[in-house]
């Protein structure tokens, strides 16, 4: 292992099995659908939208989408073609609202770097911690906000907002951007926001994550425990994830 990220100790916690066909083993399982060849397009209207404000939203993500689409062909996914109709209805209230919220939440802000990469030591480890922030801005209080965009259908839920499992993502994004950039953890903020594809109205919402001392520390630990056991090979299967896992009652996993 030369480096680790987020998505892939999720996947461990997840089921240590499905980490090891996937990410020791190699194996191809989940290529994708419409609802991420969505996802991939709008966060690429938002990456770009926020460097140009001359950018045409629309043509960039009729273009984008189209591509993911067509990438999703070359590996032999089926197309819903009701739902790819329904999707290229759906994107306009998301890439006209998102800067707007963004001012509005912040009320004054300066973008500072998107699609910014993390490559950082990883204390007593002898790899990396691997991350992309999808948006990092600067308050005129001197504070930096990590956010992170989330494609998804009409929302989160409170109990989704509160899961802490999803909330280690940008607790462990602000510990090794601030050891990245020399910066204070108390001058560093966490926020994700959503992109609603099926909502009524507003389409975009933003909220902060908390991410002190006792979440830090808990964060970090997650990532220790991950890293250890899949270095010790533990590849125990977790039935109670096998739902919706790609590798389910095939070849790989029965």
């Amino acid at each position: 292992m030369s480096h680790v990220s987020y998505s892939e100790i999720k996947i461990w916690h997840e089921c240590p099995y499905k980490h090891k066909l996937q990410y020791i083993d190699k194996i191809a399982g989940f290529k994708g659908n419409l609802h991420t060849a969505f996802g991939t397009a709008i966060h690429s209207v938002c990456e770009h939208g926020l460097l140009d404000e001359n950018l045409d939203r629309g043509a960039h993500f009729l273009e984008e989408f189209a591509k993911e689409v067509a990438s999703l062909e070359e590996k032999e996914v089926v197309i819903e073609l009701d739902l790819k109709e329904q999707m290229m209805g759906q994107y306009k209230p998301i890439v006209d609202s998102f800067r707007d919220e963004l001012d509005n939440y912040f009320e004054e802000c300066e973008v500072v770097a998107t699609e910014e990469k993390l490559y950082e030591d990883i204390e007593g480890e002898d790899m990396k911690f691997k991350g992309f922030i999808d948006l990092v801005v600067k308050t005129p209080d001197g504070k930096y906000h990590i956010l992170d965009w989330k494609t998804c259908s009409w929302g989160w839920d409170a109990r989704k907002k509160a899961d802490k499992i999803i909330n280690y993502q940008l607790t462990l994004y602000k510990f090794f951007w601030a050891k990245k950039h020399g910066v204070p953890l108390d001058m560093v903020e966490t926020h994700f926001g959503l992109l609603k594809r099926t909502a009524k109205k507003n389409n975009t919402e933003i909220f902060r994550v908390t991410s002190g001392k006792i979440k830090m520390k808990n964060a970090l630990t997650f990532l220790d425990k991950a890293i250890k056991n899949i270095k010790r090979k533990l590849t125990i299967k977790n039935r109670l994830s096998c739902k919706g896992c790609a590798f389910y009652k095939t070849e790989h996993c029965r």
